[in-house]
C-alpha cells in the first residue's frame, strides 16, 4: 500500500504534465497551425500563445506563410522547329490561406511543379528556337498567369516565375557560335571598311587644301616675282634715260654680248650671211644716224674716259670680227663634208677690220 500511493501520484503528475503540454500551444512568427477537433477542422493558431483541449484538439498541418523559392530540375521542351531543348525554372510563390492550402490539394509543391511543366511546354512549342531564345519576359508573364489564376484556388499566391536556363542541344550550340562569329566579322569588316573610307575621304580633303594653298602661293609668289622685275626694269629704264649714254657705249655693249650668244650650249650650228660685215657697217650707220636725229651726245664729265672706251670697243670688235669668220669657217667645213668634199654654200664675206665696225658710215659719207 505504501508502494502503490507514491506510483499513483507520480502518474498523475505525469499526466497533468502531458496534458499541460497538450493543452498549451506556441505559435512562431510567418507560420500558422491547422487545428482539428475530433478529425473537424476546428481554427487556425496564429503566432504567440494559444490554448487547445487536450485530447481532443490536435494540430492537422503546420503551414509556413513565408515566400517561398523552388528550382525545378531541367526539363525537355520541343519547340515549334522540333528541336528538343532544356530548360530549367524558378518558382516564388507564398500561402495566403492555410486551410485551403491543407484542404484543397493533398501536395500543393508538387501539384505547382507539374503546372509548371505542363504550362511550360505548351509555351514553348508554340515558339521556336530564335523567339523562344529572346522571349524569357513574355514567356515569365504568360507562366505567371496561368499558374496565379490555378493556384488561387488553393489559397497560394505565385508571385514570380523565371527561366533560368534554355539549353539548345550541342549541334544547334555550335551552329548558333558559328552564325555569332560570322556576324561578328562582318560587323568587323564593315567598321573597318568605313574606316578606311573615312581616311582615304580625310586625306583627300588635306592633299586638296596643300594643293589649294601651294598654287596660291605660287601665284603670289609669281605676283610678288613679276612686281619685282617690273620695278628693277623701270628703275634700269629710269637710269638709263637719267644717264643719257652715247651710241659707241651702245655698241660697245652689242659686241660684248656676241661672244655669249656664239658660245650657247644650244648653238649647234650657225649660218652665217655673206653680207655680215656689210649688215654690222649697216647697223652701226643706222645706230649713228639715230643718235644724231635724238641729240646723243656724251656727257661733258664722259669726255676724259672717252679713249678707254674707244679702245675697248675696239678690243671687243676684233673679237668679234675673229668669232664670225671661225663660225664661216666651221660652217665651210660642214658643207664641204656634206657635199661629198665639194665646198658649197655661201660665198667667202670680205675681211671685217675692227676700224670698219667702230667707224660710222653717215659720217664717212658726209665727209665723201
Amino acid at each position: 500500500m505504501e508502494l502503490v500511493f507514491p506510483v499513483l501520484l507520480i502518474a498523475v503528475a505525469l499526466i497533468a504534465v502531458i496534458t499541460l503540454a497538450k493543452a498549451v500551444r506556441i505559435v512562431p512568427q510567418q507560420r500558422q497551425d491547422v487545428v482539428e477537433r475530433l478529425g473537424k477542422y476546428k481554427r487556425t493558431l496564429n503566432p504567440g500563445l494559444n490554448l487547445l483541449v487536450p485530447f481532443i484538439d490536435a494540430v492537422r498541418t503546420k503551414v509556413d506563410m513565408r515566400e517561398q523559392v523552388v528550382s525545378f530540375p531541367p526539363q525537355p521542351v520541343i519547340t515549334s522547329d522540333n528541336l528538343v531543348v532544356s530548360i530549367d525554372t524558378v518558382l516564388y510563390f507564398k500561402v495566403v490561406d492555410s486551410v485551403r492550402a491543407t484542404y484543397e490539394i493533398s501536395n500543393f509543391l508538387q501539384a505547382i511543379e507539374q503546372l509548371t511543366v505542363t504550362t511550360l511546354r505548351n509555351v514553348i512549342g508554340s515558339l521556336d528556337l530564335e523567339r523562344a531564345l529572346t522571349s524569357r519576359e513574355e514567356i515569365n508573364r504568360h507562366l505567371s498567369g496561368v499558374l496565379d489564376e490555378t493556384t488561387g484556388r488553393w489559397g497560394i499566391k505565385v508571385t514570380r516565375v523565371e527561366i533560368k536556363a534554355i539549353e539548345p542541344p550541342p549541334s544547334i550550340r555550335d551552329s548558333m557560335e558559328k552564325q555569332m562569329r560570322a556576324e561578328r566579322d562582318r560587323r568587323a569588316a564593315i567598321l573597318n571598311a568605313e574606316g578606311h573610307k573615312q581616311s582615304q575621304i580625310l586625306t583627300a580633303e588635306g592633299e586638296k587644301q596643300a594643293a589649294v594653298l601651294r598654287a596660291d602661293g605660287d601665284r603670289q609668289a609669281r605676283i610678288l616675282q613679276a612686281e619685282g622685275q617690273a620695278k628693277a626694269i623701270r628703275t634700269v629704264f629710269d637710269a638709263i634715260h637719267q644717264a643719257n649714254p652715247s651710241q659707241k657705249v651702245l655698241a660697245y655693249q652689242y659686241l660684248q654680248a656676241l661672244p655669249q650668244i656664239a658660245n650657247g650650249s644650244a648653238n649647234k650650228v650657225w649660218i652665217v650671211p655673206a653680207e655680215l660685215t656689210k649688215a654690222l657697217e649697216g647697223m652701226g650707220g643706222a645706230l649713228g644716224g639715230l643718235s644724231r636725229m635724238v641729240g646723243d651726245e656724251p656727257a661733258p664729265e664722259a669726255a676724259d674716259g672717252a679713249s678707254e672706251v674707244e679702245r675697248e670697243a675696239a678690243e671687243a670688235a676684233q673679237a668679234a670680227a675673229a668669232a664670225a669668220q671661225q663660225i664661216h669657217d666651221e660652217v665651210r667645213v660642214a658643207e664641204a663634208q656634206a657635199a661629198g668634199g665639194k665646198p658649197q654654200g655661201l660665198p667667202a664675206p670680205e675681211p671685217v677690220s675692227p676700224a670698219s665696225l667702230l667707224n660710222d658710215p653717215a659720217d664717212q659719207r658726209e665727209r665723201g
